[in-house]
Formats: C-alpha cells, sequence, structure tokens
C-alpha cells in the first residue's frame, strides 16, 4: 500500500513540471530502444510533440513492471507497460495513482513459437510435445487461459523450465518443439540462429481465445487530473507518432538506431513491422480507431486473468482503463 506522504511529494513534484513554461514530460518504456519504440522517437523528431508544446525525454525500461511503479510513484508522469500487470498491481496497491489512457497492442504479443518441421502449426498440435516455458515468462503466465479457450489438454504437454538466455537456442536445436514468449522477439531470435522462416510457425494466443490486452500509455492520475489538455496533447502526438511509424518503417527503425547505434536497422525495420502487423493494426483498431477498447472484451479479459491470479477485490474495470483523454471515436491510423 503506498504511503500518502509519498503519493503528495510526487503529486508536488508533477505539479512543479507543469508549470514550467516549456513543458517537459518523461515516458518511461517497458524495453530498451527497439523497432516499438519508434513512433516517440517519431513523436520527437516530426514535431509531433513540440507541435504540443512538450519537450518529451524517452528512457529505456526493463520488463513489463518496470514502468508501472516509476508511474505511480509520480517519478515519471508517463510510461508504457502492459495492461495485465498493472491491473495485478492496482488490486496489490489501490491506491496507487496510476491508470491506463491509451491502448496501443490491441493485441497482446503473448505468444507460442514453434517449429514446424517438429510438428507445431496450431495450438492442438501441441499435445504430445515438449513446450519450453520460462517460468518468469510473460507469456508463459497466459498459456492457461489461452489453454483453456483454444481447448488444449494441459495434462498431455510436457513443460519444460527453461531460462530467457537458451529459450530460442534449444528450439533452434530442436530440444524443445515450442517455447512460449512475445511474436516480435522469439520469431526474430530464431531467424538469428539460423533457423529457417518457413519452419517457424507463431501461435499469437490473441488469436486462439486469449482475451486480454497488451501495451499502451500509462499515466500518473494525479498529473492528468492537474494536467488534462497536456495529457490528450501527449496522446494525439503519439499517435501521430504510430501514424508516421506505419507509414514509413524503415525510417522509423531509423530513429531508434539513431538512440541505439548497437542495434540493427534491418532487424528494428522488421521487429516494427510485426509489432504493426500483428499486436497495432488490428481490423477492430481499423474500425475503432486506436487508443480505446472494447469493454465486453475486457470484461472477459478480467475473467480470464482471474483463472491464475487471486484478486484482493473485484476486479474494476475502470480502476485500469479511462477513455477520458482520447478523442470520440480513438485515432485513426492512416
Amino acid at each position: 500500500m503506498f504511503l500518502r506522504a509519498t503519493i503528495l511529494t510526487a503529486a508536488l513534484g508533477l505539479g512543479a513540471i507543469a508549470a514550467q513554461a516549456e513543458t517537459q514530460v518523461q515516458l518511461a518504456l517497458d524495453w530498451k530502444f527497439e523497432g516499438p519504440a519508434a513512433p516517440y522517437f517519431a513523436a520527437i523528431d516530426n514535431g509531433h510533440f513540440a507541435e504540443a508544446g512538450l519537450a518529451v525525454e524517452v528512457l529505456a525500461g526493463q520488463g513489463s513492471l518496470d514502468a508501472i511503479p516509476k508511474v505511480a510513484t509520480g517519478a515519471y508522469p508517463f510510461g508504457f507497460a502492459d495492461i495485465n500487470s498493472l491491473i495485478k498491481f492496482k488490486d496489490q496497491n489501490p491506491d496507487a495513482p496510476v491508470v491506463m489512457v491509451m491502448m496501443t497492442y490491441d493485441k497482446p504479443p503473448f505468444a507460442v513459437i514453434g517449429r514446424r518441421s517438429l510438428g507445431v502449426e496450431a495450438p492442438k498440435d501441441l499435445e504430445g510435445k515438449v513446450l519450453g516455458a520460462p517460468p518468469p515468462d510473460g507469456a508463459w503466465a497466459q498459456f492457461v487461459p489461452f489453454a483453456g479457450a483454444s481447448g488444449i489438454d494441459m495434462e498431455k504437454i510436457t513443460v519444460e523450465p527453461v531460462g530467457f538466455p537458451t529459450r530460442e537456442p534449444m528450439l533452434a536445436e530442436g530440444k524443445v518443439a515450442a517455447v512460449t514468449g512475445f511474436n516480435f522477439s522469439s520469431y526474430l531470435n530464431l531467424v538469428r540462429l539460423g533457423v529457417p522462416e518457413d519452419d517457424i510457425s507463431t501461435i499469437l494466443m490473441a488469436d486462439h481465445g486469449l482475451e486480454l490486452y497488451g501495451n499502451g500509455i500509462i499515466v500518473n492520475t494525479d498529473f492528468a487530473a492537474a494536467n488534462p489538455e497536456l495529457v490528450k496533447g501527449f496522446l494525439a502526438a503519439v499517435a501521430a507518432g504510430w501514424t508516421d511509424a506505419i507509414a514509413d518503417p524503415a525510417a522509423g527503425a531509423a530513429m531508434v538506431i539513431e538512440r541505439n547505434p548497437a542495434g540493427d536497422l534491418d532487424l528494428e525495420t522488421r521487429r516494427l513491422q510485426m509489432v504493426i502487423d500483428a499486436n497495432v493494426a488490428t481490423p477492430w483498431v481499423a474500425e475503432h480507431g486506436m487508443g480505446g477498447i472494447d469493454p465486453d472484451r475486457f470484461e472477459r479479459a478480467l475473467v480470464q486473468i482471474g483463472e491464475t491470479y487471486d484478486f484482493a477485490e473485484a476486479p474494476d474495470a475502470s480502476a485500469y482503463f479511462t477513455d477520458a483523454y482520447l478523442p470520440e471515436g480513438g485515432f485513426p491510423l492512416r
């Protein structure tokens, strides 16, 4: 439970940021600078944040949980985080001033990556096979509801706990028939290990009954209440950055490489394109715009989370997501 003094101090700090003539804000990412970070750098380099009166600093992260406490304590006003992690965090810290205000990954990246030569192309193919799964893996955490939704008999799968560094090498060597991971990471890791692309199968859990959402923009609610127009401008600039990245992924990836010279331009261009195609520019987003959620689907997602997580209190969708800072109909991605 958050201490009242901590929250008060954080709120005062955020208020000082908002009071500056040139509004400087920070965005805490969930991971290092790779292809999916391109839209934020496009929003900087193409002037979208500047048009909103913002000077934005983007900071790398260390995982899905990383940005949530940073934003909740007021260390940063904005973050990019997994909503499923946010839901659990809010259940355990109900007074924490943090909420998601813009859904980005309409389909989460949770996936099973298999090899066709080892007999894995569809969910039911996992029965009778060995599945490599790192215990802390975000995709593995969703496997039970995915299995239930897709009719997989868990008792017919041999689950092999593996480490993150050995996950794809074990699949490349045929020691496991499939692994859990993110669609845009495990696939490209296998390609780099020399596995032929026509031998790699990607089973995106969201395409097989998993109702969960993925990552999006979170905000400190004290900051948002004091600066509603700033938050709206920030989200509009992010959406414009996504439009730029979708129109020219190679240019977006090049902006990432400017900040991460050790990266590979071709690899990050591919990673960005995979995220766009599988996770962001979905049919639902094409129809309804980017940023919002389907309330009925979200309620079903909360039920699926409850299959593997014991809520301390009955889940309340409004505590985790709000569309108060989005335009009606969301942001069109053209």
